[in-house]
């Protein structure tokens, strides 16, 4: 066997073919969808995936305010958060949260599946949430992709 004709390709910034892609979330099931959303974002899909350099696509996410949480999450599924001073915890549910804001719903549900550090945060920077129909990345010329053809 030749080795010399088996590299191992590692991308980089200048190597890295990102894409724009806008993802429908109309009739889809949050944390499903999210986590395909987290693997376009992350790139995890490509042939020259490298696990610490950004080399995902960039992802407009639309319609949010019709994504769908089955059971009683609804109601039982809270977000917590702490504002720095004693017995500052304070928590929404997933309602009161919808109502102020749809889209960080899923922007939170994204977040969540994207590793905790600089990287993680260099990459939640490629996704953009909608909560209608129309969005501001009509310049970039996104291709429309179906997240039900990802495994």
């Amino acid at each position: 066997m030749n080795t010399l004709s088996y590299k191992t390709v590692s991308a980089n910034k200048e190597t890295a073919n990102k894409e724009w892609l806008v993802v429908d979330a109309d009739g889809q099931t949050l944390g499903r969808f999210a986590s395909k959303v987290a693997m376009l974002i992350r790139g995890k899909y490509k042939t020259n995936f490298t696990p610490h350099v950004d080399c995902g696509d960039n992802v407009v996410v639309i319609n949010a305010d019709k994504i769908i949480l089955t059971g009683k999450k609804w109601t039982d599924k809270s977000y917590i958060r702490h504002t720095g001073y004693p017995g500052g915890q304070r928590s929404l549910s997933a309602t009161e949260m919808f109502e102020k804001d749809p889209t960080r719903l899923v922007e939170k549900a994204v977040k969540g599946m994207l590793p905790k550090n600089k990287l993680g945060a260099a990459l939640f920077r490629n996704l953009y949430v909608y909560a209608g129909a129309e969005h501001q990345q009509s310049a970039q010329e996104p291709k429309p992709f179906n997240v039900n053809d990802l495994r």
